[in-house]
Parts: structure tokens; sequence; C-alpha cells
């Protein structure tokens, strides 16, 4: 599996000590805010994600990288590439996205981590557009969104839950790495 180093961040594969700190960053209703309806995922639940995350690897040749720290080795997060099955009308598509530990916003690693998948989504996987979905409001991810360039593509609702998303997209052809 691919690795990227960037200044302050390690985005590697997934190791079975991972679990608990992802499992820990699911737990925070701040994180989970603005995730599916907003519920925590525990332990078991997080286990079937980083195991669905592995398999879109070994299926698409991509997918959600571990994201630590490397002064500490701490894990953050995540950030990566995937197929958003979950609203038809953008596919095909590759999307754009991330989740850190509450305790590591504001201090630019999810800009980080996210400017190097989209390099890696580029130059190492040739993809010519990648898009980014967020939920209308929330707006630390628009933060990000914005500074990797990506324009809003379009507006729609979750297919499940209703509420507003917004759709922006990048064309990499055009990206500034």
């Amino acid at each position: 599996m691919t690795e990227i180093l960037t200044p302050r961040l390690l985005l590697r594969g997934w190791q079975d000590d991972d679990l608990v700190p992802m499992a820990e960053i699911n737990a925070d209703p701040r994180v989970m805010r603005w995730i599916d309806d907003g519920s925590v995922r525990d332990l078991d639940l997080t286990a079937e994600d980083i195991e669905r995350w592995e398999d879109e690897w070994d299926e698409e040749g991509f997918g959600l990288f571990a994201v630590e720290l490397l002064g500490s080795g701490e894990l953050i997060g995540f950030t990566g590439l995937s197929v958003p099955e979950f609203l038809p009308e953008v596919m095909p598509a590759v999307a754009i996205s991330w989740r850190l530990g509450a305790q590591f916003w504001g201090q630019g690693y999810a800009s980080e981590a996210a400017h190097a998948t989209l390099e890696f989504a580029l130059q190492d996987r040739g993809l010519d557009r990648v898009i980014s979905i967020s939920r209308v409001g929330d707006s630390a991810s628009e933060n990000v969104i914005r500074k990797l360039g990506m324009v809003p593509d379009r507006e729609t609702a979750h297919p499940v839950y209703g509420y507003p998303l917004r759709v922006h997209a990048v064309d990499l052809t055009e990206f500034q790495a």
C-alpha cells in the first residue's frame, strides 16, 4: 500500500493498533455531528468501517489512509478517496473525505492531508476529477474544500436522511500540486 509523507503527517495503511484510537474519534459527538445521522460509532462499528476501507483499497486501488502525526506517531484520523455510492446522482465519481479527532482541528492537518491525497489522486492514480460532499452548514469542512481549490458543483439532499448536501469538484488537470 502507498504511504505519503507530508511535513507533519504520515498517510498510511491501517494497522491493528489503529482500531481503539479511531473508535475514540468515532465516539465523539462533535466529530460525528455532520456524518450520516450524527450517531457515534462504537468499537465494533469502527472495526467494520476499517475492514470496508481496506477492502476498497483492494477493489479500487485507492481508499482511506490512516493519518498519523509524525511527531508522536499518534493516529489523528483518516483522509482519502472513496466511491460515493450512497449518492447515485454523482456517479461515476471519486470523493475525497477526512475525519480527524476534535483535538486536532484548527491546526491545518485536514488541509495538509487532503492536499497530499489530491496529489496522490492525480499523480499516482491518474484521476482527472475528484469531488467532495459536505453537509450544508459544515463550515469547517467547507473551509478545507475551498483551500483545495474545489468549486461548488451542485446541491442535493442526502438520500436517506434528507438534509441538504453540497457537492464540490476539482479538475485535477488544473490542480496546483
